[in-house]
């Protein structure tokens, strides 16, 4: 359906490139430019060894090419740097919190990316990832509050639901993203249309109004 989860999982950093070049790019944009990453370059090392620019060329119909080519490189060059090679393995045994602080300490990496990078890739790690569509649904449902960013909401989903798998969490975000690209978007939500419209605090005033 819509919301499958992804049959072919990408590699921890292959994960972590497609999302620190996909935000506020609609997602065949992001994956077109992904894929030509990779017909480019084939392989994480080449591309740390690539200037910023020549990145930015590569990817550029995203939104803010030119300093996610900057983070990309600076944050693929660290990676290099720590000598572990680019198949973050010490990932999957890390503790989350460990595993996500440690994502978080590369460049242009932040709360959205790294979730993306242990959930949505192969390690398949139970976290909950949260981007634009999803916090604004999150919101309107209540279940984060009206100031809360990517990294308060992520934290509240993964703790309220300490018995899912990876693929549960993939499946509702993916669910959540759709909710919002589609019904519940930020300018003039259709909440006649939303199932969940009766379990939201917007959605029952709208209608009782």
């Amino acid at each position: 359906g819509p919301c499958a989860i992804p049959r072919h999982r990408r590699s921890p950093v292959g994960q972590m490139v497609k999302s620190m070049i996909s935000a506020r790019t609609r997602d065949a944009v992001s994956t077109a430019a992904y894929d030509r990453l990779v017909d480019r370059y084939g392989e994480p090392a080449a591309l740390a060894r690539a200037t910023a620019a020549e990145v930015a060329r590569t990817i550029g119909d995203v939104t803010f090419a030119d300093a996610k080519a900057v983070h990309l490189v600076a944050a693929l060059r660290r990676i290099a740097s720590t000598g572990d090679g680019f198949a973050l393995s010490r990932l999957a045994g890390l503790s989350l919190g460990d595993a996500l602080t440690w994502l978080e300490r590369l460049p242009g990496v932040a709360r959205k990316v790294s979730a993306s990078t242990l959930n949505a890739s192969t390690l398949r790690r139970p976290v909950m990832i949260v981007d634009t569509h999803v916090l604004r649904v999150l919101q309107r449902l209540g279940f984060a509050q009206r100031a809360a960013d990517y990294r308060a909401a992520s934290e509240a989903v993964t703790a309220a639901m300490p018995s899912w798998t990876g693929d549960d969490f993939l499946g509702f975000h993916i669910a959540l993203k759709r909710l919002g690209q589609t019904l519940c978007r930020w300018d003039t939500p259709d909440c006649v249309a939303c199932p969940l419209a009766t379990d939201c605090p917007v959605g029952r005033r709208r209608l009782s109004a």
